[in-house]
């Protein structure tokens, strides 16, 4: 009987040394085909955080002029054409005209930028250049992404 035990069995399962490169090989390729769709859907993420972004913060900058146009923010800067000065008075708030101690804030906070990761915002004025990277310092007409890099279908995202 220990002669029978000393003896490998032909029955016994296992794999081969060729059954495990293939199967790691298989493995390997399936993964590198992974990353790249794994590359593109944070991508994809981050482009919707930021489209989300621009808007919230594009439509505060609308409804300050709104009120500013009809009379209801005060006085506002003479050169500022009834856009806020800048991005810290939407989050802080205005007084209302009228109201002794009534205040009306525009955003909750500033958005993070999702493509730079930071808080810092490309500003432009009214009397700024459509496509210029610098700001005046007038008032505060639009917002964008400071990041060099392009969207899928080859537009910066500084021009989203």
């Amino acid at each position: 009987m220990t002669a029978e035990k000393s003896r490998p069995r032909r029955n016994q399962r296992g794999l081969t040394l060729v059954e495990l490169i293939v199967a790691f090989t298989i493995m390997a390729l399936l993964s590198a085909m992974a990353v790249p769709m794994t590359r593109a859907k944070v991508r994809r993420e981050k482009e919707r955080e930021l489209r989300w972004a621009l808007r919230e913060m594009r439509t505060a900058i609308d409804k300050y002029k709104d009120m500013a146009d009809m009379g209801m923010l005060g006085q506002t800067k003479v050169d500022s054409d009834n856009y806020p000065e800048n991005l810290q008075i939407l989050v802080e708030g205005v007084k209302v005209s009228g109201a002794a101690d009534k205040r009306i804030r525009f955003l909750r906070r500033v958005p993070k930028d999702p493509m730079t990761n930071t808080f810092d915002w490309g500003i432009r004025s009214t009397q700024d250049d459509p496509s210029s990277t610098s700001w005046g310092g007038q008032n505060v007409f639009d917002v964008y992404t400071k990041s060099q890099e392009k969207a899928a279908d080859g537009t910066p995202y500084s021009e989203w």
